[in-house]
Parts: C-alpha cells; sequence; structure tokens
C-alpha cells in the first residue's frame, strides 16, 4: 500500500493490529464452540477472551515469528503469554489456513463494505449531474470522429448504468467471498467437528464453506479480485472520457481547477486533467491483480502456499487502490466544470454535417434507392469536410436533392430534438 494513494479506513482492515484482531476471534469462537462440546475445558474458552481488550505487541509476534518462522505459531505464542496456561486448549483441531483463509475472507468482506459505499457515493454524484444537463446537447462521436447529437446528461446516465451494473456485481462477490472454513488438516474435520466451523461462520459474519481441502478454494478469490478489476476499468472509461472532453480542441468540461492550484512547473497557463489521469493509471493496477487471483485457483492437491505470497499484496493493494479511485472519481464528478456553450459551438462546427442520416432516410422515403441517397448526401458532405461549404445550402442546390425533397423539407431535417426526443424515455429506464 502506498500512502499517496491510501485512504485510513480502507488501510486500517489491513493493518498488522486488524489481523491479529480478526484472528483472535476466530481462535476465541473457536474455542467457544469446542468448550460447548466438552473437548476443552469452559473455563479455557473464557480465559482465552479475556484477552480481547488486551493490545497485541505486534513487535513482540515479529520477535518470535523470526525464530520459529511460521506467523501463526508466532501469535498463538504470543497469546499464550497473554492469557497464561489455558492458551494450551486453544487451535485444538485446528490448521494454520483456518484462521488465515477466514481471516483474509472478512477481511474482503470488510473492504468490500467499504467499495459498495464509495459506489453508492459515486452513483448519487453521477446521477445528480446527469439530471442537471439531461437537456445539455453536445456532439456524440464515434472513432473520435463527430456523429450526431447526444445530450451530455446522456453521457452520465451511461456511465450511472455501467456503475449500478458494478455495484451488483460487487455485491454478489462480497457474498461468495464471505466464507469461513474451521475443517482442520486437509479439510476433513478428522480433529474437530464441523459444528464448530459453524459456530465460527455465524460469529464472524460469514458462511461455512460447503466443502475445502486445506484452504478454501481460490476460485471464490479469483472471482472477487476480477470484479475489482472490471470495476477498475469503468473507472477508467470515465476518467478518458473527461480527459478527451478537456482537450483544449474539445473544452466541453474539465476538471475542477482548484485557487492556488498549478498546473505545470513550465507553462503556468496550464489546467491538466491531472486526477483523471491517475484514475487511469491506478485502474491498470487494480486490474493487473485480478491475473494472479486466477493463477492461485490451481494449487497443488489439499493445498500449498504459492497463493500466501501473492494475497498478502493484492487483498490490501486492490481494495486500497480501488477505494482511493472510487472517492477521487467522485470528487471529479461532484465538481465537473461543463460547458454548454462549448458543446454547441463544437456541434455546429462543421455546419449541419451532423444531420447527413436524417437526410439519407429522408431521400429513401421520398423514393430514391438507399445507394443514390448515400452518393447524394455524400457528395455534398464532403464540400463541409474539404472546403469548409455548408451542408443545408449545398444540399438546397443539389437538384437530385430537391427533384425528391422541397428546400422546406430539407430545413426540417436540421432539428436538433429530433436527437433528443426519446432523452426522457432513456432517463426512466437508466433511473427509475
Amino acid at each position: 500500500m502506498i500512502p499517496r494513494y491510501s485512504r485510513p479506513e480502507m488501510a486500517a482492515i489491513w493493518s498488522p493490529e486488524s489481523k491479529f484482531r480478526i484472528w483472535f476471534e476466530i481462535e476465541a469462537h473457536a474455542a467457544d464452540a469446542q468448550a460447548e462440546l466438552g473437548v476443552i475445558p469452559k473455563a479455557a474458552a473464557e480465559k482465552t477472551w479475556t484477552a480481547k481488550d488486551m493490545a497485541f505487541d505486534i513487535d513482540r509476534i515479529d520477535e518470535i515469528e523470526r525464530e520459529v518462522k511460521h506467523d501463526v505459531i508466532a501469535f498463538l505464542t504470543h497469546l499464550a503469554e497473554l492469557v497464561g496456561d489455558e492458551a494450551r486448549f486453544v487451535h485444538q483441531g485446528m490448521t494454520s489456513s483456518d484462521v488465515l483463509d477466514t481471516c483474509f475472507n472478512v477481511q474482503l468482506v470488510k473492504a468490500a463494505d467499504i467499495l459498495l459505499e464509495d459506489m453508492d457515493k459515486l452513483l448519487a454524484a453521477i446521477k445528480k449531474r446527469a439530471y442537471e444537463h439531461k437537456d445539455d446537447v453536445c456532439i456524440g462521436r464515434s472513432h473520435g470522429i463527430h456523429a450526431e447529437p447526444v445530450t451530455f446528461g446522456l453521457k452520465l446516465a451511461q456511465m450511472y448504468a455501467e456503475m449500478e451494473r458494478n455495484r451488483t456485481r460487487l455485491v454478489s462477490a462480497r457474498e461468495e467471498i464471505a466464507t469461513c472454513a474451521i475443517s482442520g488438516a486437509v479439510g476433513t474435520f478428522a480433529n474437530i467437528d464441523p459444528s464448530v466451523e459453524e459456530h465460527v461462520a455465524k460469529a464472524m459474519g460469514l458462511s461455512a464453506e460447503p466443502i475445502s481441502t486445506q484452504v478454501i478454494p481460490r476460485d471464490r478469490h479469483a472471482m472477487f479480485f476480477s470484479v475489482l478489476g472490471v470495476i477498475a476499468s469503468s473507472v477508467e472509461r470515465i476518467s478518458v472520457e473527461v480527459r478527451h472532453l478537456q482537450r483544449t480542441e474539445v473544452l466541453e468540461a474539465e476538471e475542477y481547477f482548484s485557487p492556488g492550484q498549478k498546473g505545470s512547473s513550465a507553462m503556468p497557463h496550464k489546467r491538466n486533467p491531472i486526477l483523471t489521469e491517475n484514475m487511469t493509471g491506478l485502474a491498470r493496477m487494480v486490474r493487473s491483480y485480478a491475473l494472479p487471483a486466477m493463477e492461485n485457483v490451481a494449487l497443488w492437491h489439499e493445498r500449498d502456499i504459492s497463493h500466501s505470497s501473492v494475497e498478502r499484496m493484492i487483498g490490501p493493494d486492490a481494495t486500497v487502490t480501488l477505494d482511493f479511485a472510487l472517492v477521487r472519481l467522485t470528487g471529479v464528478i461532484d465538481k465537473l466544470l461543463v460547458y454548454p456553450d462549448r458543446m454547441m459551438k463544437n456541434l455546429n462546427q462543421f455546419k449541419g454535417l451532423i444531420h447527413s442520416q436524417r437526410v439519407l432516410l429522408a431521400l429513401t422515403q421520398a423514393g430514391a434507392s438507399r445507394e443514390d441517397s448515400y452518393r447524394m448526401v455524400q457528395r455534398n458532405a464532403m464540400k463541409v469536410w474539404e472546403e469548409g461549404a455548408d451542408f443545408l445550402a449545398e444540399l438546397k442546390g443539389d437538384a437530385d436533392v430537391t427533384a425528391k425533397l422541397s428546400d422546406a423539407e430539407i430545413e426540417a431535417l436540421f432539428d436538433l430534438g429530433y436527437h433528443t426526443k426519446h432523452v426522457d424515455t432513456i432517463f426512466a429506464r437508466v433511473f427509475g
């Protein structure tokens, strides 16, 4: 985790203190269940809970681990120092992965909850701005070239619908990752009753893994991190749109430029889209974490630890980075500077050329073949591109066109309202 791109709420989930606290809760809840079964004395389970309000000594755990070369054993040794002799009953019938995997899933669930909150705020910001600019007409572009009119509100509505789909995906991924395994070595429950797993799962807000090996199946994690990658890709799509709209030659919208902000160390005039550029880079990183998560699925037999080092990195980094990007994107959308007058100026840049399809369709309706209609419209359109001509004037001066359409009929085809007549219908579909 890089502090520059970390928010404290998300980073705290991955702190050593948080991890060891979750480990403790798993062990203590398991001890309760074992005590109910009569496997360990109830007094031992009760004594284990006395460590609940104690501060774990991270340096001491690290010191023990340097000797024993095993993080869970180091933690259990330190727990025994805090609890006393009764700690010998802790971890009965369990294996390290029971603690590690269950903890990792608890952390991912907590992270997902923060990400869902982030997405709710982002969706609210996009919706607000979409309605604000619902009827502001701008040019739609395909291949980066002027196509036909849209509205800026529709651009934002597209972003909303995409992020709403992503939220649904994350809810599903959260549910899929929220499992607990307390099944012992190779997952057979040979030394621990399945009811212990069910007890711990309920206590930790998880569900019991239907069948594990010595680890929770990693296809769950592959799906989780893949969803994070998809969300990051949507963050990038929105960011790239803003970056294109902020280009000097376009300048239909731009990131908020705060008082005192500097755009360049060399050129005082610069106002650069640094936030959306930053989010493009962050999205690349989040996507990159999905591949190793998928590669973690293929472990040897009942387990190996090839996944362990990967997850110690991608768990914090993917969630922290996406959290930061989502919050940053919300700020960009909320403060985005939008220029409807510039949109209209750009839309009219090629003197009516954007109405070519309406003319084409009208000619076919008037009896011309599609091929002839296309040739008539295109030869006049090329004069606009190459000579700067006025499209409407050229059409009116084309005898083949006027043989099919009157001047009044041609002029009627240049109505912008034709292109925006279904905006309300689309908004109703998106926003309900």
